[in-house]
């Protein structure tokens, strides 16, 4: 299974869902591309739209939230750029640049995102994050 991500601008249920990822989601694997460290919106967006474009496990908002649960708890991260800075959200919401919360002394979920149920078109294959392993080894993978 992948570690998949979802990616907005704000925080709470008016916040703009602009994509997610399949794989590879957890935020040390976006400090290259500088999505964790964006100082301001426009830069934030630009950073994620590049990211996305181009990898084959992106989900853009033109093809409808692509996982089968409604709202990005569920997911294993979100990202957001929210008073001028990138959190991120695994158990609750933390700088995106520095340390992630440790599990032991985990926060409560407060996730607080918005409903994407209406917008739902589950996927199967890259963009879903599922590795199929059959008797020939594995199927599917990023």
């Amino acid at each position: 299974m992948g570690t998949r991500a979802d990616f907005y601008v704000g925080r709470g249920p008016a916040a703009e869902w602009i994509g997610s990822v399949a794989f590879d989601g957890d935020p040390g694997s976006f400090k290259e591309s500088g999505i964790t460290k964006a100082t301001t919106e426009e830069s934030y967006r630009s950073i994620v739209a590049a990211e996305l474009k181009q990898r084959d496990d992106a989900t853009l908002p033109e093809q409808g939230w692509p996982w089968p649960w409604e709202n990005s708890l569920t997911s294993d991260y979100a990202f957001a750029f929210d008073g001028g800075q990138v959190w991120a959200h695994g158990c609750c919401w933390f700088p995106a640049d520095g340390h992630e919360p440790d599990e032991v002394h985990a926060c409560p979920q407060d996730g607080g995102f918005p409903d994407m149920t209406a917008l739902q078109k589950v996927t199967m294959g890259k963009r879903s994050g599922l590795i199929v392993i059959g008797p020939g080894g594995i199927v599917d993978e990023p």
